[in-house]
Order: structure tokens, then C-alpha cells, then sequence
């Protein structure tokens, strides 16, 4: 795995030009319930991606950003939460995008760990696409292959917390007594959303007392395997259109 943060510049150029991948991972900095840090969705997806990333080793080739911590939260500032604004989001990821595209690479996957980002990581992607001569690919980790129902300040990521970084996670309390409508929908496909729900539901949508380090060592090795083989499948895919020169020697 390369790491942009330790690459020297000529490095950075060579590996755009020999058809790298730039893998983004994304995140956020907000509540978590009584539990949790506010940086958890940030070290959930920086976990899954490095446990991919290890997992493919030299081929294909990639370079590993490091983690956007902010994310699209205000739905959050009821507790505590760091937000950028959806506009802004999308600038930031448009920003980085040409940014990577001036420095030679032209396939870049972003990889996502809050669900509030998701639906802006994919639309600036796409319209980053249709002014740019690239291969773009995102998705949120839990999505890829068998789909994994996250939650929020549950049982799912507090057992990958606790699997991960579990110095950090504290005693869970008990399951909320009012489940919001954006985790029990009335109608299959329906979103819904209604002014302060998120603080009504206690700021998370299940319980996190069955959750162990096991479980979430089960969840990263799954997660991390799909989005391995997701990443396997999107540079056969767009190899031959973006680049896959050998790199140069500088």
C-alpha cells in the first residue's frame, strides 16, 4: 500500500501516470450516542480501507489518501458534530478530484463511512465525471457485496469499535424506547424524514449491548474483503481506458 502523506512528489506523478488508483477514504466528526467518539464513522472507514488495501497488496496499484474527518452531519448539532454543508461537501470533493486529476491520476475511488455523505459523494462523482476525461467510483462500505444494515451508535459499529479501537468505546446504555422513522420506515423505499427525530430517537437507531469484538472482527474481514474485490473489479473495468502503462523510472 502507498500513502499519499509519505510519497515525495515525483512519486505522486509517477504513479498517476502509470495508471494508479486513488483511494479516498471519507468520514465525519459527530455524535456517536454516550458510548462512542465523534470520530468513529472516520476510523470505521479508515479500518475497512486499509484492510483491503492489505489485502490486495501491489496489484493493482493504488494510492491510499488519507481520511477526510468531516462529513454532511447536521442532523447531529442537536448533541455535537462538526458539518460541512452539502455544497460544500460537494466543493471539497470537486477540489480534491481536480487536484488528484492535475497530478496525473485519472481513476479514483472514494470510500465512504458516513451515511450522511453518501448521497453527495455520489453525486459529485458523477457530474465530476461528465466534465473530466476519468474513471470514477464510489460507494459506502457497508454497501458492497452482501449488504450490511450500519445503523447508527449500534450493535454494528460499536462491535467494529470494539474491534478496532476498543480503548474507545464505553458502556452502552439500553436500547432506545422510540426508534426514529429513518430506521423503521413506514413504507418499504419511503424516506422519510421529520424535524427532530434524530434527538426524539436518543441520537441512535438500535441497542449496543450484544456487541462484541468478535462480531466486529467478523464485520471488518467482511467488509474489508468486499471492498477489496470491489476495487479488483473497477480497475479491470476501466484498466484499459485510464492507463496502465508501466511507471517510469524519475
Amino acid at each position: 500500500m502507498r500513502e499519499l502523506t509519505r510519497m515525495t512528489w515525483h512519486e505522486v506523478r509517477a504513479a498517476g501516470r502509470g495508471g494508479a488508483v486513488a483511494v479516498l477514504p471519507i468520514g465525519s466528526q459527530e455524535q456517536h450516542g454516550a458510548h462512542l467518539p465523534m470520530g468513529t464513522d472516520t476510523m470505521l472507514v479508515s479500518a475497512v480501507v486499509d484492510g483491503a488495501l492489505a489485502r490486495l497488496g501491489d496489484d493493482p496499484l493504488l494510492v491510499r489518501l488519507p481520511a477526510l474527518p468531516f462529513g454532511h452531519s447536521p442532523h447531529h448539532l442537536f448533541a455535537a458534530a462538526v458539518s460541512l454543508t452539502a455544497h460544500t461537501l460537494q466543493a471539497v470533493l470537486a477540489d480534491v478530484l481536480d487536484s488528484l486529476v492535475q497530478s496525473g491520476f485519472r481513476r479514483v475511488l472514494i470510500v465512504n463511512g458516513h451515511g450522511g455523505n453518501d448521497e453527495i459523494m455520489r453525486l459529485a462523482v458523477k457530474q465530476y465525471a461528465l466534465r473530466a476525461d476519468v474513471a470514477l467510483a464510489a460507494c459506502s462500505y457497508w454497501s458492497l457485496g452482501e449488504f450490511q444494515n450500519v445503523g447508527h451508535a449500534g450493535e454494528f459499529e460499536t462491535s467494529l469499535m470494539l474491534a478496532t479501537h476498543p480503548e474507545l468505546v464505553g458502556e452502552p446504555g439500553p436500547r432506545p424506547e422510540v426508534a426514529g422513522l429513518f430506521a423503521q420506515r413506514p413504507y418499504p423505499g419511503l424516506t422519510v424524514e421529520r424535524h427532530g427525530e434524530w434527538a426524539r430517537a436518543g441520537g441512535s437507531t438500535g441497542g449496543a449491548t450484544e456487541a462484541t469484538a468478535e462480531k466486529g472482527a467478523a464485520a471488518l474481514e467482511a467488509r474489508a474483503s468486499a471492498l477489496a474485490a470491489a476495487i479488483v473489479a473497477f480497475d479491470e473495468a476501466t484498466r484499459e481506458s485510464h492507463g496502465s502503462a508501466p511507471i517510469q523510472a524519475v
